[in-house]
């Protein structure tokens, strides 16, 4: 279940990626020819782009595409390194969940502050929203990965002599 839906949100991240570098490249094209950007281009990029990182996040944590430092680990046996795994897990849940529920709490308070963005007035609460669905999905993948890690840690150590 989490797969599909990490996928699907992959995808819609890429789709807005692409649609913000063609906006940019058209508002480009416009203002060297016609001195006529698309107004708020700079809004619409920040926002466009803010959403396809959050909507990528999952994808990138089901593939544990995350950068690892693991100087410092390479040398430890299987369980320690799956339990040190499982912890940094945890701690991308817990940062994650984190920026999840702020978004999500900073979306109404912008929406009642009646916030827009300078230039074309979109709404500010849009981004903030928009932001917390692919920040909950990252953190629940990132609470299996979690728990799978730590169940293989303890597996380990009950099978040793």
């Amino acid at each position: 279940m989490l797969a599909p839906l990490s996928r699907l949100f992959g995808m819609l991240g890429a789709s807005v990626a692409l649609l913000v570098g063609v906006m940019t490249t058209l508002s480009v094209l416009l203002r060297a020819l016609f001195a006529m950007p698309i107004p708020g281009d700079v809004e619409m990029t920040q926002l466009g782009i803010a959403l396809a990182i959050s909507l990528c996040l999952p994808i990138c944590q089901l593939q544990r595409a995350n950068i690892i430092v693991d100087f410092f680990t390479q040398r430890c046996s299987g369980p320690v390194r799956d339990w040190l795994d499982g912890l940094g897990c945890w701690v991308l849940v817990t940062m994650y969940g984190l920026l999840a529920w702020r978004t999500a709490v900073g979306a109404v308070s912008v929406r009642e502050a009646g916030e827009t963005t300078m230039i074309i007035s979109l709404p500010m609460w849009w981004a903030y929203a928009s932001l917390a669905p692919g920040l909950a999905l990252a953190a629940v993948i990132a609470l299996q990965q979690g728990w799978h890690y730590f169940r293989s840690a303890g597996a380990s150590r009950e099978t040793q002599p």
